[in-house]
Protein backbone atom coordinates (compact mmCIF):
# COMPACT_ATOMS: atom_id res chain seq x y z
CA UNK A 1 0.00 0.00 0.00
CA UNK A 2 2.51 2.20 1.17
CA UNK A 3 4.89 1.61 -2.49
CA UNK A 4 1.35 2.25 -4.11
CA UNK A 5 0.56 5.85 -2.36
CA UNK A 6 4.63 6.60 -3.02
CA UNK A 7 3.75 5.90 -7.03
CA UNK A 8 0.58 8.10 -6.96
CA UNK A 9 2.51 11.13 -5.19
CA UNK A 10 5.27 10.67 -7.60
CA UNK A 11 2.49 10.49 -10.98
CA UNK A 12 1.10 13.85 -9.68
CA UNK A 13 4.12 15.56 -9.08
CA UNK A 14 5.57 14.80 -12.57
CA UNK A 15 2.13 15.84 -13.76
CA UNK A 16 1.76 18.73 -12.21
CA UNK A 17 4.05 21.30 -14.42
CA UNK A 18 2.17 19.76 -17.15
CA UNK A 19 -1.23 20.95 -15.39
CA UNK A 20 0.34 24.72 -15.32
CA UNK A 21 1.68 24.66 -18.50
CA UNK A 22 -1.78 22.82 -19.88
CA UNK A 23 -3.88 25.90 -17.50
CA UNK A 24 -1.47 28.90 -19.27
CA UNK A 25 -2.35 27.38 -22.66
CA UNK A 26 -5.57 27.47 -22.18
CA UNK A 27 -6.19 30.74 -20.92
CA UNK A 28 -7.95 32.32 -21.54
CA UNK A 29 -10.69 30.17 -21.74
CA UNK A 30 -13.71 33.17 -20.81
CA UNK A 31 -14.21 36.85 -20.38
CA UNK A 32 -11.90 38.54 -18.33
CA UNK A 33 -13.46 41.06 -16.34
CA UNK A 34 -11.24 44.77 -16.56
CA UNK A 35 -12.35 46.69 -13.28
CA UNK A 36 -12.15 50.50 -13.72
CA UNK A 37 -13.08 52.29 -10.69
CA UNK A 38 -14.99 55.36 -12.72
CA UNK A 39 -18.02 55.63 -14.08
CA UNK A 40 -18.70 54.89 -17.70
CA UNK A 41 -17.82 57.71 -20.06
CA UNK A 42 -15.02 59.57 -17.99
CA UNK A 43 -11.25 59.77 -19.15
CA UNK A 44 -10.12 56.74 -17.51
CA UNK A 45 -13.04 54.22 -18.99
CA UNK A 46 -12.74 55.62 -22.24
CA UNK A 47 -8.77 54.52 -22.50
CA UNK A 48 -9.66 51.22 -20.56
CA UNK A 49 -12.32 50.31 -23.52
CA UNK A 50 -9.76 51.15 -26.30
CA UNK A 51 -7.16 49.19 -24.52
CA UNK A 52 -9.74 46.45 -23.45
CA UNK A 53 -10.57 45.77 -26.93
CA UNK A 54 -7.18 45.07 -28.56
CA UNK A 55 -5.76 43.54 -25.65
CA UNK A 56 -8.92 40.97 -26.06
CA UNK A 57 -7.56 40.05 -29.85
CA UNK A 58 -4.12 39.65 -28.73
CA UNK A 59 -5.26 37.13 -25.71
CA UNK A 60 -7.08 35.56 -28.02
CA UNK A 61 -10.01 36.11 -25.77
CA UNK A 62 -12.85 38.59 -24.25
CA UNK A 63 -11.98 41.89 -21.99
CA UNK A 64 -15.05 43.61 -20.60
CA UNK A 65 -14.84 46.71 -18.52
CA UNK A 66 -16.41 46.52 -15.25
CA UNK A 67 -16.82 50.23 -13.71
CA UNK A 68 -16.90 50.25 -10.02
CA UNK A 69 -17.31 54.06 -9.46
CA UNK A 70 -16.97 55.46 -6.03
CA UNK A 71 -15.14 56.84 -3.05
CA UNK A 72 -12.84 58.74 -5.35
CA UNK A 73 -11.65 55.18 -6.67
CA UNK A 74 -11.50 53.46 -3.75
CA UNK A 75 -14.08 51.03 -4.22
CA UNK A 76 -13.15 49.64 -7.56
CA UNK A 77 -9.98 49.32 -6.39
CA UNK A 78 -10.86 47.04 -3.35
CA UNK A 79 -12.93 44.89 -5.85
CA UNK A 80 -9.93 44.59 -7.63
CA UNK A 81 -8.22 43.41 -4.94
CA UNK A 82 -10.65 41.01 -4.20
CA UNK A 83 -10.92 39.29 -7.47
CA UNK A 84 -9.33 35.55 -7.39
CA UNK A 85 -5.50 36.16 -8.57
CA UNK A 86 -6.17 33.72 -11.67
CA UNK A 87 -6.09 36.40 -14.56
CA UNK A 88 -9.71 36.97 -15.04
CA UNK A 89 -10.13 39.75 -13.01
CA UNK A 90 -7.63 42.78 -13.96
CA UNK A 91 -7.19 46.39 -12.66
CA UNK A 92 -7.01 49.05 -15.10
CA UNK A 93 -5.19 51.58 -12.13
CA UNK A 94 -5.45 55.20 -12.15
CA UNK A 95 -3.23 57.96 -10.08
CA UNK A 96 -5.67 57.83 -7.66
CA UNK A 97 -4.39 54.61 -6.31
CA UNK A 98 -1.46 56.46 -5.44
CA UNK A 99 -3.52 59.37 -3.73
CA UNK A 100 -5.19 57.26 -1.96
CA UNK A 101 -3.12 56.47 1.33
CA UNK A 102 -2.53 60.41 1.97
CA UNK A 103 -5.76 60.97 1.85
CA UNK A 104 -8.12 57.90 3.28
CA UNK A 105 -7.04 56.90 6.82
CA UNK A 106 -8.31 53.61 6.02
CA UNK A 107 -8.58 53.24 2.08
CA UNK A 108 -8.93 49.63 2.17
CA UNK A 109 -5.84 48.63 -0.18
CA UNK A 110 -2.27 49.17 -0.46
CA UNK A 111 -1.24 50.31 -3.94
CA UNK A 112 2.59 48.92 -3.91
CA UNK A 113 1.13 45.48 -1.66
CA UNK A 114 -1.92 44.02 -3.23
CA UNK A 115 -1.76 44.07 -6.51
CA UNK A 116 0.99 42.98 -9.45
CA UNK A 117 1.86 45.87 -11.65
CA UNK A 118 1.83 45.00 -15.50
CA UNK A 119 2.72 47.72 -17.09
CA UNK A 120 1.80 51.33 -17.75
CA UNK A 121 -0.34 52.22 -20.53
CA UNK A 122 -1.19 55.81 -21.10
CA UNK A 123 -1.30 59.40 -19.45
CA UNK A 124 -3.49 62.33 -20.38
CA UNK A 125 -2.74 65.38 -20.09
CA UNK A 126 -4.61 68.44 -18.19
CA UNK A 127 -6.12 71.61 -19.39
CA UNK A 128 -5.96 74.59 -17.92
CA UNK A 129 -9.40 76.14 -18.96
CA UNK A 130 -11.73 79.06 -18.08
CA UNK A 131 -14.81 80.22 -18.82
CA UNK A 132 -15.10 82.79 -21.27
CA UNK A 133 -16.26 85.11 -19.10
CA UNK A 134 -13.09 85.45 -16.88
CA UNK A 135 -11.29 88.49 -19.26
CA UNK A 136 -7.86 86.42 -19.37
CA UNK A 137 -6.18 85.23 -22.44
CA UNK A 138 -3.10 83.65 -20.93
CA UNK A 139 -1.86 82.50 -18.22
CA UNK A 140 -0.10 85.13 -17.08
CA UNK A 141 -2.93 87.60 -17.17
CA UNK A 142 -5.48 84.87 -15.11
CA UNK A 143 -2.65 84.86 -11.83
CA UNK A 144 -2.67 88.95 -12.14
CA UNK A 145 -6.42 89.01 -12.77
CA UNK A 146 -6.37 86.20 -9.64
CA UNK A 147 -4.12 87.95 -7.51
CA UNK A 148 -6.50 91.15 -7.36
CA UNK A 149 -9.20 89.09 -6.10
CA UNK A 150 -8.12 86.76 -3.54
CA UNK A 151 -10.58 84.14 -2.94
CA UNK A 152 -13.25 85.35 -5.33
CA UNK A 153 -11.89 82.82 -8.23
CA UNK A 154 -13.81 79.26 -7.93
CA UNK A 155 -12.56 75.90 -8.91
CA UNK A 156 -14.35 72.92 -9.80
CA UNK A 157 -13.30 69.68 -9.53
CA UNK A 158 -14.51 65.68 -9.90
CA UNK A 159 -14.32 65.27 -6.02
CA UNK A 160 -12.32 66.11 -3.09
CA UNK A 161 -8.79 64.90 -3.32
CA UNK A 162 -9.05 64.21 -6.75
CA UNK A 163 -6.02 64.56 -9.57
CA UNK A 164 -8.28 67.63 -10.67
CA UNK A 165 -8.38 68.66 -7.37
CA UNK A 166 -4.54 68.47 -6.92
CA UNK A 167 -3.66 70.09 -9.71
CA UNK A 168 -5.44 73.09 -9.54
CA UNK A 169 -4.56 73.67 -5.44
CA UNK A 170 -0.40 73.07 -6.65
CA UNK A 171 -1.19 75.90 -9.62
CA UNK A 172 -2.58 78.15 -6.69
CA UNK A 173 0.28 77.30 -4.99
CA UNK A 174 2.80 77.64 -6.92
CA UNK A 175 1.93 80.73 -8.38
CA UNK A 176 0.49 82.49 -5.18
CA UNK A 177 -3.10 83.29 -5.83
CA UNK A 178 -6.23 82.21 -3.37
CA UNK A 179 -9.02 80.26 -4.95
CA UNK A 180 -11.59 78.50 -3.70
CA UNK A 181 -12.20 74.68 -4.21
CA UNK A 182 -15.80 73.45 -5.24
CA UNK A 183 -15.98 69.38 -5.32
CA UNK A 184 -18.66 67.29 -7.48
CA UNK A 185 -19.49 64.39 -7.46
CA UNK A 186 -17.87 63.55 -11.04
CA UNK A 187 -16.20 65.94 -13.69
CA UNK A 188 -19.39 66.20 -15.57
CA UNK A 189 -21.43 68.70 -13.38
CA UNK A 190 -18.13 70.15 -12.51
CA UNK A 191 -17.99 71.06 -16.46
CA UNK A 192 -21.67 72.34 -16.28
CA UNK A 193 -21.10 74.50 -13.27
CA UNK A 194 -17.50 75.61 -15.12
CA UNK A 195 -20.06 76.60 -18.20
CA UNK A 196 -22.62 78.39 -16.39
CA UNK A 197 -20.05 80.18 -15.50
CA UNK A 198 -20.68 79.79 -11.31
CA UNK A 199 -16.85 78.15 -11.33
CA UNK A 200 -14.42 80.46 -13.13
CA UNK A 201 -11.39 77.81 -13.89
CA UNK A 202 -10.92 74.09 -13.64
CA UNK A 203 -8.27 71.34 -14.53
CA UNK A 204 -9.37 68.86 -16.81
CA UNK A 205 -8.31 66.02 -19.09
CA UNK A 206 -7.25 67.16 -22.37
CA UNK A 207 -9.96 64.66 -23.36
CA UNK A 208 -13.01 65.67 -21.42
CA UNK A 209 -12.00 69.71 -22.33
CA UNK A 210 -11.32 69.84 -26.11
CA UNK A 211 -14.24 69.83 -27.11
CA UNK A 212 -15.66 72.72 -25.40
CA UNK A 213 -12.66 74.50 -26.42
CA UNK A 214 -13.21 73.68 -30.04
CA UNK A 215 -16.33 75.25 -29.34
CA UNK A 216 -15.35 78.34 -27.98
CA UNK A 217 -18.09 77.37 -24.74
CA UNK A 218 -14.41 77.04 -22.51
CA UNK A 219 -11.14 78.70 -23.29
CA UNK A 220 -7.59 76.77 -22.60
CA UNK A 221 -4.80 78.59 -20.98
CA UNK A 222 -2.15 76.00 -21.05
CA UNK A 223 -1.39 72.20 -20.75
CA UNK A 224 0.79 70.18 -18.22
CA UNK A 225 2.19 68.41 -20.97
CA UNK A 226 5.75 68.46 -21.25
CA UNK A 227 5.36 69.35 -24.95
CA UNK A 228 2.13 70.67 -26.74
CA UNK A 229 -0.59 68.48 -27.40
CA UNK A 230 -1.20 67.82 -31.34
CA UNK A 231 -5.49 68.27 -30.49
CA UNK A 232 -4.51 72.06 -29.07
CA UNK A 233 -1.20 73.33 -30.81
CA UNK A 234 -1.65 76.55 -29.82
CA UNK A 235 -1.76 76.17 -26.35
CA UNK A 236 1.15 76.45 -24.69
CA UNK A 237 2.27 74.13 -22.12
CA UNK A 238 2.71 75.02 -18.35
CA UNK A 239 6.48 75.19 -18.57
CA UNK A 240 6.09 77.67 -21.20
CA UNK A 241 3.75 79.99 -18.99
CA UNK A 242 5.52 79.85 -16.04
CA UNK A 243 8.65 78.62 -16.25
CA UNK A 244 7.93 76.22 -13.73
CA UNK A 245 8.59 72.12 -14.10
CA UNK A 246 6.51 71.04 -10.73
CA UNK A 247 3.48 71.33 -12.66
CA UNK A 248 4.22 68.71 -15.49
CA UNK A 249 1.59 66.25 -14.69
CA UNK A 250 -1.17 63.93 -16.33
CA UNK A 251 -3.78 61.21 -15.40
CA UNK A 252 -1.83 58.48 -16.15
CA UNK A 253 -3.26 54.44 -16.24
CA UNK A 254 -1.79 51.42 -15.90
CA UNK A 255 -2.75 47.45 -15.67
CA UNK A 256 -2.74 45.40 -12.68
CA UNK A 257 -3.82 42.03 -11.62
CA UNK A 258 -4.56 40.73 -8.32
CA UNK A 259 -1.68 39.57 -5.72
CA UNK A 260 -1.12 35.72 -6.67
CA UNK A 261 -1.31 35.83 -10.22
CA UNK A 262 0.71 33.04 -11.53
CA UNK A 263 4.11 33.42 -13.49
CA UNK A 264 2.59 32.20 -16.24
CA UNK A 265 -0.64 34.41 -16.18
CA UNK A 266 1.62 37.54 -15.46
CA UNK A 267 3.79 36.45 -18.80
CA UNK A 268 1.11 36.60 -20.91
CA UNK A 269 -1.03 39.59 -20.14
CA UNK A 270 2.39 41.27 -20.54
CA UNK A 271 3.44 39.97 -23.56
CA UNK A 272 -0.66 41.09 -24.66
CA UNK A 273 -0.72 44.11 -22.81
CA UNK A 274 2.96 45.40 -24.48
CA UNK A 275 1.61 44.26 -28.10
CA UNK A 276 -1.51 46.12 -27.62
CA UNK A 277 0.48 49.05 -26.81
CA UNK A 278 2.55 48.50 -30.20
CA UNK A 279 -0.67 48.66 -32.05
CA UNK A 280 -0.66 51.40 -34.72
CA UNK A 281 -4.50 51.76 -34.79
CA UNK A 282 -4.91 51.49 -30.81
CA UNK A 283 -2.09 54.14 -30.66
CA UNK A 284 -3.95 56.32 -33.20
CA UNK A 285 -7.68 56.09 -31.03
CA UNK A 286 -5.32 56.66 -27.54
CA UNK A 287 -4.18 59.43 -29.20
CA UNK A 288 -6.82 60.81 -31.31
CA UNK A 289 -8.37 61.49 -27.08
CA UNK A 290 -5.37 63.48 -26.77
CA UNK A 291 -3.63 60.70 -24.62
CA UNK A 292 0.65 60.01 -24.53
CA UNK A 293 0.62 56.53 -24.68
CA UNK A 294 3.88 55.09 -22.42
CA UNK A 295 4.39 51.33 -22.14
CA UNK A 296 7.49 49.91 -20.18
CA UNK A 297 8.38 47.18 -17.68
CA UNK A 298 6.63 46.43 -14.70
CA UNK A 299 9.51 47.06 -12.21
CA UNK A 300 8.80 50.32 -14.24
CA UNK A 301 5.54 50.83 -13.35
CA UNK A 302 6.08 50.63 -9.72
CA UNK A 303 9.02 52.58 -9.43
CA UNK A 304 6.66 55.59 -11.13
CA UNK A 305 4.21 54.81 -8.80
CA UNK A 306 6.33 55.20 -5.83
CA UNK A 307 7.25 58.68 -7.32
CA UNK A 308 3.96 60.07 -8.27
CA UNK A 309 3.06 58.68 -4.08
CA UNK A 310 5.60 60.77 -2.74
CA UNK A 311 5.10 63.76 -5.20
CA UNK A 312 1.48 63.88 -4.29
CA UNK A 313 1.88 63.27 -0.46
CA UNK A 314 4.30 66.11 -0.55
CA UNK A 315 1.41 68.64 -2.06
CA UNK A 316 -1.40 67.09 0.02
CA UNK A 317 0.13 67.84 3.18
CA UNK A 318 1.86 71.31 1.80
CA UNK A 319 -1.69 72.74 0.32
CA UNK A 320 -3.27 71.38 3.14
CA UNK A 321 -6.03 68.97 0.75
CA UNK A 322 -8.41 67.09 1.76
CA UNK A 323 -11.08 64.84 1.53
CA UNK A 324 -14.77 66.39 3.00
Amino acid sequence: MRKFLTLALSCAALLLPLSHAQAADDYPSKPIRMVVAFAAGGSADINARIVAQELGRQLRGTVVVDNKGGAGGNLGAVEAKRGAPDGYTMFYATSAVVLAPSLYAKPGFDPYADYTPISLTATIPLLLVVNPKVPAQSVGEFVALARTKPGEMNYGSSGSGALLHLGAALFAKETGIQATHVAYKGSAPAVADLLAGTTQFMFLPINEAIAHVKSGALRALAITSEKRSALAPEVPTIREATGKTTMDMGAWQGLMLPKGASREVVDAVSVALRKTLADKPTQERLTAQGSVVLGGSADEYLDYMKREGDRWAKVIKDTGAKVD
